[in-house]
């Protein structure tokens, strides 16, 4: 398999995972409607330097302990704390009066969006085992070709992110001049209701993890 086939072909699975619907898109549409189009950039780039940091982990075998039913149940449940944490800021914000700010002012609270792109990264237990079982999978096939072949995997994975995070935010932040302050209010609303349900389904698939450990 040459370098350019590892390329296209990561480049290829990254948008099957990246539109997916999660955690991070919903990030992204938030933080696009609050400071404008340049987020998808600084939230790709987040995300992208904790993918750096796990295929690096992979590469020389670490990836396998990510599997382990103790890891996963904890991610689970820490993600999912964090979850309730950003999706009760989204929901306060929906009601409070600065979710009005529609005529172009941007607001710099909460977290810096590349942060945002790491920590939400991080909260997400199913980011994870994906890298740990098909992620793992292509990566050790692309590593066949040496370190070339794991950059060229890494490249097109994470370009693909950026394609689609930059697209998001660039769609969001154009369509915001459509928004009147209720619609814009319905959007955080079901934004932060999003993240509520995703963290309820993280703490519970952490919990179930933990508890196999006993039984």
């Amino acid at each position: 398999m040459g370098l350019w086939v590892i390329f296209m072909t990561s480049l290829i699975m990254g948008f099957s995972g990246a539109i997916v619907p999660g955690p991070l898109l919903t990030v992204t549409i938030n933080e696009s409607l609050r400071r404008g189009a340049r987020v998808g950039t600084q939230i790709a780039s987040g995300h992208a330097l904790l993918e750096l940091v796990l295929v690096v982990a992979i590469f020389w075998g670490v990836g396998t302990y990510i599997t382990w039913p103790s890891v996963k149940g904890t991610i689970g449940i820490v993600g999912g704390l964090f979850l309730f944490w950003m999706a009760y800021g989204i929901l306060k914000q929906s009601f409070h009066s600065a979710a009005l700010e529609l005529s172009g002012k941007v607001t710099e609270k909460g977290l810096r969006p590349w942060v945002a792109g790491i920590t939400v990264t991080a909260s997400n237990p199913y980011w994870f085992l994906w890298w740990a079982t098909a992620g793992a999978g292509a990566l050790m096939v692309a590593a066949g070709q040496g370190v070339l072949g794991a950059i060229s995997f890494y490249v097109g994975h994470v370009l693909s992110d950026y394609i689609w995070f930059i697209l998001v935010a660039f769609t969001v932040s154009r369509g915001k001049r459509l928004f009147t302050p209720m619609v814009y209010r319905m959007v955080l609303g079901v934004c932060g209701l999003f993240l509520v349900w995703l963290a309820i389904y993280f703490i519970y698939s952490g919990a179930s993890s933990l508890l196999l450990l006993k039984s």
